[in-house]
């Protein structure tokens, strides 16, 4: 008599990183079609900027049906990144800064993927080159469902599922950037300018600052202007 074996699969997990941007969670919807479970993380930039950023991440979360976001307090890391830095390497650097935050908290919970908005040459972060030396900042796979949807696309389907009004206002990513950004970076150069910030001390302080928000709370947004990350 053969042994009956059981059919059920378990369904894979990601981290979002959600912006509270039109992309993320778009991003979130790609990966829920494909049979991903969704946690969700937030890096939240006060008290360099207010907390608009992750209200919309709140609200596009519980669009989502994520009962809970994991908000990193981190700006303190961020500016320290800003300061310490040549700031034409700040994007790259805080995207690299927030997948090895990111890559520490999905391994706590056993979390298998990270995931993100991002799409190719969008922003000047996101050139082939930039994205492939934020690929290197971690050993997790990084999922990018919208690598090759122009904006257009991305706004197209934000509007379709009712996430494009929670997600059309202000974005701050650049809240303590100048300077030019780089399109183009080199991973040693990188690693010089991490090692002045310290990223490693940064990255093992951000897990520490870390809060469990639910998305069922009442949030009220304000009106905001449109701005675009780099």
């Amino acid at each position: 008599m053969t042994k009956a074996t059981n059919t059920k699969t378990s369904k894979h997990k990601a981290l979002l990183l959600i912006s509270g941007g039109i992309d993320s969670p778009v991003a979130g919807k790609l990966l829920q079609e494909k049979g991903f479970e969704l946690n969700a993380i937030h890096f939240s930039q006060e008290p360099f900027t207010d907390n608009t950023p992750e209200k919309k991440s709140l609200l596009l979360a519980k669009k989502l049906g994520i009962k809970e976001v994991i908000v990193v307090d981190a700006g303190e890391e961020f500016k320290e990144i800003a300061d310490k830095t040549y700031r034409e390497y700040y994007f790259v650097l805080i995207k690299r800064f927030m997948m090895k935050t990111s890559e520490k908290i999905a391994n706590e919970k056993k979390i298998e993927f990270i995931a993100t908005g991002e799409s190719l040459g969008q922003v000047s972060s996101q050139t082939l080159s930039n994205l492939n030396n934020i690929n290197q900042s971690t050993q997790i796979e990084i999922l990018r469902p919208l690598i090759f949807m122009s904006k257009q696309e991305i706004i197209n389907i934000s509007r379709k599922e009712n996430y494009f009004d929670t997600s059309k206002g202000v974005e701050m990513c650049d809240a303590l950037a100048s300077g030019k950004p780089k399109t183009r970076t080199h991973l040693d150069d990188l690693l010089n300018e991490e090692k002045k910030c310290e990223m490693e001390k940064l990255v093992n302080k951000a897990t520490h600052k870390t809060r469990i928000e639910n998305t069922n709370q009442e949030i009220i947004l304000e009106t905001q202007k449109v701005n675009i990350c780099k």
